[in-house]
């Protein structure tokens, strides 16, 4: 009969706080929150709502989205350990967007009241904050552009060039990669066209992809 062995216990919420990749002022800021576990699908943020709570993400990540009329969704980002959520509401507006747990998450809820006094507190956060807001519209306007002025594989391009990494083999790749859905909604196109594209960029000896992975054999062409 073979011996028992002991399941290493789950890492408790604050351990789980000390280990996520954030800046000092911004894990200061988390530890004044309150911290909660989300399961999959549960939905943080409906879009034109009125709130003035930041989710800090701990683990796991957050998908920010829109809905359309004609039920087609867009994807703004995807945010994982170190990001947040929800800066865009500070000024006592509407939300700008609906924010989902992709996978089950920890997050940390802080108001605008927690966040004034830390701002009081450590006043150089809000240049960190500040920064964060003008990464995301310089982000937004350029993907706005390439719906605008680039044609479907022009945007499956930039996204891949944008989101590959160098993996341990000396290529690029994204892994774990998104589906062609999730990719589809971040590039606004169908999910079959991007199917379709990356099938032909498969069979020109382009790209090599699989489960959640996707490898840049070569450079891609700048026209397809």
């Amino acid at each position: 009969m073979p011996p028992k062995t002991s399941k290493t216990p789950a890492p408790d919420l604050a351990t789980l706080l000390e280990r996520a990749p954030f800046t000092e002022s911004l894990r200061a800021l988390a530890r004044r929150g309150e911290l909660r576990r989300v399961r999959k699908g549960t939905r943080l943020i409906t879009e034109n709502d009125i709130g003035d709570t930041l989710f800090l993400v701990v683990q796991g990540r957050l998908r920010a989205y829109s809905v359309g009329a004609d039920d087609r969704e867009v994807t703004y980002g995807v945010y994982g350990p170190g990001e947040y959520v929800g800066e865009m509401s500070l000024d006592g507006g509407p939300r700008s967007a609906d924010v989902e747990a992709v996978e089950p998450a920890v997050v940390a809820l802080v108001t605008r009241r927690t966040l004034e006094a830390h701002l009081a507190e450590q006043p150089q956060f809000a240049f960190e904050l500040l920064a964060k807001v003008i990464r995301r519209a310089r982000h937004a306007t350029i993907s706005l552009r390439q719906i605008a002025l680039n044609d479907v594989y022009g945007r499956l391009k930039g996204y891949l060039d944008a989101q590959a990494v160098v993996l341990p083999d000396g290529t690029r790749g994204l892994d774990p990669a998104p589906s062609h859905k999730e990719i589809s909604q971040v590039i606004g196109c169908s999910r079959e066209m991007v199917t379709r594209v990356m099938k032909d960029l498969e069979r020109g000896g382009y790209v090599e992809s699989g489960r959640r992975h996707v490898r840049l054999l070569k450079g891609l062409p700048a026209k397809w």
